[in-house]
C-alpha cells in the first residue's frame, strides 16, 4: 500500500493506493513532496484502529482509483513542520512558506477581520473612499518615501504615512463618514517588529466630539471580536487619563493582565542622603519609583544581575532592590544592599506604601522620568511573562488626555506627541500659546494587552488654531504655506468639527492570531532591514531610467 497525505486549502486526507491497481500504484511511487496532484477515488472510513483524531478527515480516507500528477515539485527547501526555518529562509520562499496551515488559517483570520470591520462600517453609513498613493512629503514623524516624477523633472511625490490630510479634506468636502483599509509606508530605521509598509484602517467623522469617535469604535472592534473569534470584550472599554498611566505603569499603553503597579516614591526621597534617590527626586525632570514583585524573594543573585542588564539596555544605570524576608520583624526581616543608605523611617514606609508582605521584592527605579518609565516600565511587563502573572483573555483600554506637545530639550523645540493637526483641549488658539507646556489635546489611543492597536484625535478644524499649533512647533508661515497651504485654504471655507482614528490593521491581527510579529500575518512582509528577500528588492535600476528621472547617484563611502 502506498499512503499519500493531499493536502489542500481546507486541510488534509490520506490517499491510499493498492497494490492490486498496478498502473496507479507506479505512478503513486513517483509521488514526492509538494507535488500537484488530481486524484479520483471512493472515500471511505479507515480500517479499525487507523483513525487519527489529530486531523478532520482522520476517520475517512480516499483508496486512489486515478492519479494525475499536474505538476512535479523540486525538494521543498525546508520541511513544512520545521518551526525552526530561520526568517530569512521563510521569506526568501515565501510562497512554501504560505503552505503551512498556520500560516492559511492566519491570512484567513485576516480576511474575517476585515470583512467584520467593512460590514460594520458599510451597516454604519460610513463610504469607503480611497485616497492617492502618490501626494506631497509631509513632516510626520518619519522618513517619507520619495518617488521622483519623471514629467516633472527635479520634484518628487512621496508615498504616504498616512490618509491624514486626504480625510480631513474628504470632511471639508461634507463626505460626513469616510473609512478606507489602506497601504501606508514609511521609511523608519530598523526596528524589530516595523514594517516599510503597512496596512491601517482609517476612519473620520465630521460633526462629533472624543466621545462619539470612541463610542462608535468600541461598538466597531467588539462586534469584529464576536463575529471572529466569539470572544466578547468589556463593555464600556476602561478609560484612562495618560498622567494616571504613566504614574501606574510608565507606558501610555499598559498591559492591563498584569496586576504590577508603580509607587511613586520622587517627594519622599527628596529628603534622604542617599544621592542615588536625592538627585533625581530633586531634579525636576527626575522620578523616583518602587515596582514590587509578589513572592519576588525566591529570585536568585543572578536573577537579579539578568534584570539589571535588562533594564540597562532602556538607560537604567542600575537596579536597587530590597527582599521582603519578614515584616513583622521591621528593618530586620529586609535584606538589601542599600538598606544602610536609608533611614529605618523610611525602609518602613516603602513597605507600608508598597503594600509588602513576606517574600516580595520591591524594585526602584531613579534617573530622569522617561528613563525610570521605560526601563521600570518594561521591567514590569517582563517579570509579568517570567512570573506567569499575566492574566488570561483581553483587555481593552482607552488612554485619553494625552499632552498636546512634548518638549525636547537638546533641540530646544516642541514635538507634536500625535500630529500637527490634533486639536488640543482650550477654547482658543491665544490660550494655546499662552501656556504650550500645559496643554492637553483631544487625542485618544485604544491599547490592547500592551499593545496600541489604534490612535485618533480630534483634528483643529479652524485655520487660526492650526497656525498656532504649526509656529509652536517651528513651522513658520512660509513653510506652512508651502507644505500645507491647501489645508489651510481648505480650513477657510467652513470646515466641520471633526475627528477620526486609524488602526494598525497588522497588529490587532497579530494579537487576534497570537502571533510574535506583524510579519507572520502579512503575506509578502519585508525583514528587519527593509528588503524582501523573495524579490530581492530594493534594486538598482539602469542608467537609462535613471537619466529620464534626472537622477545621478554619488558614489557611497566604503563602510569603516
Amino acid at each position: 500500500m502506498i499512503f499519500i497525505d493531499l493536502r489542500d486549502h481546507e486541510g488534509v486526507v490520506q490517499v491510499v493506493f493498492d497494490p492490486d491497481r498496478a498502473e496507479m500504484f507506479a505512478r503513486a511511487e513517483q509521488v514526492r513532496s509538494e507535488y500537484v496532484l488530481r486524484v479520483t477515488g471512493r472515500v471511505r472510513r479507515r480500517p479499525e484502529g487507523t483513525t487519527n483524531p489529530e486531523l478532520n478527515t482522520g476517520a475517512v480516507e480516499v483508496l486512489g482509483l486515478d492519479l494525475e500528477v499536474l505538476n512535479a515539485a523540486r525538494t521543498p527547501p525546508f520541511p513544512l513542520d520545521d518551526e525552526d526555518v530561520g526568517e530569512e529562509t521563510r521569506l526568501r520562499y515565501r510562497y512554501i512558506d504560505l503552505r503551512r496551515p498556520v500560516m492559511q488559517e492566519r491570512l484567513r483570520l485576516r480576511a474575517r477581520v476585515t470583512r467584520s470591520l467593512r460590514r460594520f462600517l458599510d451597516d454604519t453609513g460610513f463610504v469607503d473612499i480611497e485616497t492617492p498613493m502618490l501626494t506631497k512629503a509631509t513632516p510626520e514623524g518619519a522618513r517619507d518615501y520619495l518617488v521622483p516624477s519623471r514629467t516633472h523633472p527635479g520634484h518628487f511625490f512621496a508615498l504616504p504615512q498616512s490618509p491624514q490630510l486626504f480625510k480631513q479634506l474628504l470632511m471639508i468636502g461634507g463626505m460626513d463618514r469616510y473609512y478606507q483599509i489602506t497601504r501606508c509606508f514609511r521609511d523608519e530605521d530598523l526596528r524589530a517588529d516595523r514594517q516599510p509598509e503597512f496596512t491601517q484602517l482609517d476612519i473620520e467623522m465630521a460633526f462629533v466630539d472624543e466621545a462619539d469617535v470612541m463610542a462608535l469604535n468600541e461598538r466597531l472592534i467588539r462586534t469584529m471580536f464576536r463575529d471572529v473569534l466569539g470572544v466578547e470584550l468589556p463593555d464600556p472599554f476602561p478609560r484612562m487619563t495618560h498622567a494616571e498611566a504613566m504614574a501606574r505603569f510608565g507606558s501610555d499603553r499598559p498591559d492591563l493582565r498584569i496586576p504590577l503597579e508603580f509607587t511613586d516614591l520622587t517627594e519622599r526621597m527628596r529628603d534622604v542622603e542617599f544621592k542615588v534617590f536625592n538627585a533625581p527626586a530633586n531634579d525636576p525632570e527626575g522620578r523616583v519609583a518602587a515596582l514590587r514583585l509578589p513572592g519576588g524573594g525566591t529570585l536568585s543573585r543572578k536573577e537579579i544581575d539578568d534584570y539589571t542588564r535588562f533594564v540597562g539596555r532602556f538607560g537604567a544605570r542600575g537596579l536597587a532592590y530590597i527582599k521582603v524576608n519578614r515584616v513583622a520583624d521591621g528593618v530586620a526581616g529586609l535584606q538589601s544592599p542599600i538598606l544602610k543608605f536609608l533611614p529605618d523611617e523610611v525602609a518602613l514606609e516603602i513597605l507600608e506604601r508598597t503594600g509588602a508582605e513576606d517574600g516580595d521584592l520591591i524594585f526602584f527605579g531613579a534617573d530622569k522620568a522617561n528613563v525610570v518609565n521605560e526601563s521600570l516600565g518594561a521591567l514590569r511587563v517582563q517579570l509579568g511573562h517570567d512570573r506567569g502573572l499575566v492574566a488570561e483573555g483581553w483587555a481593552p483600554l482607552w488612554v485619553i488626555d494625552f499632552p498636546m506637545f512634548e518638549w525636547d530639550a537638546k533641540e530646544g523645540r516642541f514635538y507634536a506627541l500625535h500630529h500637527p493637526f490634533t486639536a488640543p483641549a482650550v477654547p482658543d488658539a491665544e490660550v494655546l500659546r499662552a501656556d504650550p507646556r500645559a496643554a492637553l489635546s483631544r487625542a485618544y489611543d485604544m491599547v490592547l494587552n500592551g499593545t496600541e492597536v489604534g490612535g485618533g484625535s480630534i483634528r483643529i478644524h479652524r485655520p487660526e488654531m492650526q497656525r498656532a499649533a504649526f509656529d509652536l512647533l517651528g513651522i513658520g508661515e512660509a513653510e506652512a504655506a508651502e507644505k500645507f497651504g491647501f489645508l489651510l485654504d481648505a480650513l477657510t471655507q467652513g470646515a466641520p468639527p471633526h475627528g477620526g482614528i486609524a488602526f494598525g490593521l497588522d497588529r490587532l491581527v497579530m494579537l487576534m492570531a497570537g502571533a510574535g510579529s506583524i510579519r507572520d500575518v502579512m503575506a509578502f512582509p519585508k525583514t528587519q532591514s527593509a528588503a524582501c528577500p523573495l524579490t530581492d528588492a530594493p534594486a538598482p535600476v539602469g542608467d537609462v531610467q535613471l537619466r529620464e528621472l534626472g537622477i545621478r547617484l554619488r558614489a557611497q563611502p566604503p563602510a569603516s
